[in-house]
């Protein structure tokens, strides 16, 4: 993911690539925080808290795209500082993935039964993924009641897909959202990487806050 944004924001007209933050290439973090406005965060659920709180030192806004770790404790890590740097987090970049959780909002005022399949390669740490997890809070949110456990498949050939399955009398409703190749959370990433300044709290969660 990390190379894919990489080649995204090179590709951006409006962007510079400042720095690449790697420990397999040898480059630091602090590095890129020297140079760069925004970081984007797809590292591992043990290092973002301590990513995110070099930023917010160093007043550079923070995308995160990484998942597994305690959502509530960067929150706390980004504070309230109404004109501090910006923390934004979504656990899917993909915009179609974002509006499969829109429309699983709506069908469960109508049919509140679900489960949730979530399937990724084997190389994915946590599991449920970020999105299924969101994609629960979300329905139960609106009123519905998502079965436990949800359902994770890790296989090599997979990149990321999700499902939503609703059941009522005589009848189920299939809401399905699958990721091909790491480009389909792009477009996302980069829209996130233009509008955190200008968001108006320290902490936001959720791609659906962008569009």
């Amino acid at each position: 993911m990390g190379r894919t944004v990489c080649e995204a924001v090179e590709e951006a007209e409006d962007m510079v690539l400042a720095a690449r933050a790697d420990p397999a290439l040898g480059t630091a973090l602090d590095e890129g925080l020297e140079r760069g406005d925004v970081m984007v965060d797809f590292s591992t659920p043990d290092a973002v808290l301590d990513n995110v709180r070099g930023c917010l030192v160093a007043g550079v806004h923070a995308v995160v795209g990484t998942t597994g770790f305690d959502v509530e404790a960067l929150r706390r890590t980004a504070g309230r500082d109404a004109g501090g740097p910006r923390v934004f987090v979504a656990p899917n970049f993909a915009i179609g993935a974002v509006l499969m959780m829109e429309m699983a909002q709506h069908v469960t005022r109508h049919m509140p039964e679900c489960e949730i399949i979530e399937l990724h390669h084997e190389g994915k740490r946590d599991a449920p993924s970020g999105t299924a997890r969101r994609t629960a809070e979300l329905i139960r949110g609106a009123g519905g009641s998502v079965h436990e456990p949800i359902h994770s498949v890790r296989l090599p050939g997979l990149v990321a897909h999700h499902e939503v399955i609703f059941g009522g009398e005589g009848q189920t409703l299939s809401i399905r959202h699958d990721s091909m190749d790491r480009r389909s959370f792009m477009p996302g990433v980069l829209l996130a990487v233009r509008k955190v300044a200008a968001l108006p709290e320290p902490f936001t969660v959720g791609l659906e806050r962008l569009l």
